[in-house]
């Protein structure tokens, strides 16, 4: 028989007996939908992630700190020796002090990172509300979401605003009439700072360009951050960076976890996805079993006019194999209307409580094409088994069947 003709049998199913058959695809994309769903969270959480910590310049820092258990100071000299090593493109050197900021009436206590404005492209930090520092102005600074709420304002209110810092610079032992005592170094800076932008933050947090503080006389940096030029450079210079007795750790070894993380999480995902695709599977190999029951007769008949045991096993494959294919195809489709739905839910609910937008789906177009044909292969092993039994099936005792 020719494959038109195969074709054509196998599908009469759909004219025959068709709310079985719908009810059967409708089965198998509710199982294909659970894996579609849930794995395609999988990749949305950790795109989001991904995004939050990542920048393609990010990706070829370094992050450099004291360690411990060396006596390696990091300081200007040092951050120039690092410079000047091969390979390095950038360095952006940044302080932690300790400050206490005056916004209108109130006051708070919260550390200010004295950075460059190159220090938030190495490190992936992006404004959540308007636009972190630059060099064209050192007055302009921006502050952590934490700090909005400690003012009791939001983020948007404090764009344009403006803060004054008081610095804690240590303190001293100084000779007095009764002996030693420590004195506490204050610094106003008789500057005011106009917020330009917000980050998300859990800390107490106001971003300063360095330029702005150079009268504090700040010698000491907390970290380093260093470019590389290519990422192929990044072993090497981290590894000379590490000899001179610093601590070195890469955003790229942290997106590595981050990546393993969610390798896990997508396969636990998979697993209950793939429970209801086995539900699903059962219930289309019960229907094909089923067809295989009724159409004894006609398969007899078949059988008798001379159909070959292949053309009727390929009849039942084929027909199973639309089945699952166009219950992949729906599955694929509802999976994602109830990704797009969950979606927006979430999102809504985050702007209500005054939350950041985001998607939590995201679909690789080659894992929609693999869940289609896994689906049409699923379909094609469920279809196998009831046709193999038409092989073992009497012709004589077929016609005699009612």
């Amino acid at each position: 028989m020719r494959f038109k003709d195969l074709f054509a049998l196998s599908i009469r199913m759909f004219k025959t007996k068709t709310s079985r058959t719908l009810l059967t695809v409708l089965g198998m994309s509710i199982g294909i939908s659970a894996v579609f769903f849930l794995v395609s969270l999988g990749y949305g959480l950790q795109n989001t992630v991904l995004q939050k910590i990542t920048t393609s310049d990010s990706l070829l820092s370094l992050d450099v700190a004291e360690d411990r258990s060396s006596p390696a100071i990091l300081d200007r000299l040092s951050v120039e020796k690092i410079g000047n090593i091969s390979g390095v493109s950038e360095t952006s050197p940044a302080s932690n002090l300790k400050a206490k900021g005056k916004f209108k009436e109130l006051a708070a206590e919260l550390s200010v990172l004295s950075v460059k404005p190159v220090y938030f492209r190495l490190s992936g930090i992006k404004a959540e509300k308007g636009s972190v520092i630059n060099d064209e102005n050192v007055q302009e600074i921006a502050v952590s979401s934490a700090l909005a709420k400690v003012f009791g304002v939001s983020p948007d209110e404090l764009i344009g605003e403006k803060m004054t810092f008081s610095f804690d610079m240590g303190s001293k032992s100084e000779e007095t009439s009764g002996g030693k005592a420590e004195k506490i170094t204050k610094v106003d800076l008789d500057k005011e700072f106009k917020i330009t932008g917000v980050i998300q933050g859990e800390e107490n947090m106001a971003y300063i360009n360095s330029g702005a503080l150079e009268s504090l006389g700040v010698d000491h940096f907390d970290e380093l951050k260093v470019k590389c030029a290519s990422n192929d450079d990044l072993g090497r210079v981290k590894e000379e960076i590490g000899d001179l007795g610093f601590s070195v750790s890469s955003l790229s070894e942290m997106v590595d976890q981050v990546n393993e993380i969610f390798d896990i999480i997508k396969i636990a995902l998979l697993f209950f996805g793939f429970i209801a695709l086995v539900v699903s599977a059962i219930g289309m190999f019960n229907t094909m079993t089923v067809a295989l029951l009724e159409r004894t007769e006609e398969i007899g008949i078949m059988k008798s006019i001379g159909a070959s045991d292949m053309n009727i096993i390929l009849i039942f494959i084929l027909e199973a194999t639309v089945m699952g294919f166009l219950g992949g195809v729906a599955g694929i489709l509802i999976g994602w209307l109830e990704g797009t739905f969950f979606n927006l839910i979430v999102n809504l609910i985050a702007n209500h409580f005054g939350g950041e937008k985001i998607d939590l789906f995201y679909t690789p177009w080659w894992f929609a094409l693999s869940v289609a044909v896994f689906s049409t292969f699923i379909g094609m092993a469920t279809g196998f088994f009831p046709a193999r039994k038409t092989t073992k099936i009497d012709v004589l005792s077929a016609l005699r069947s009612k």
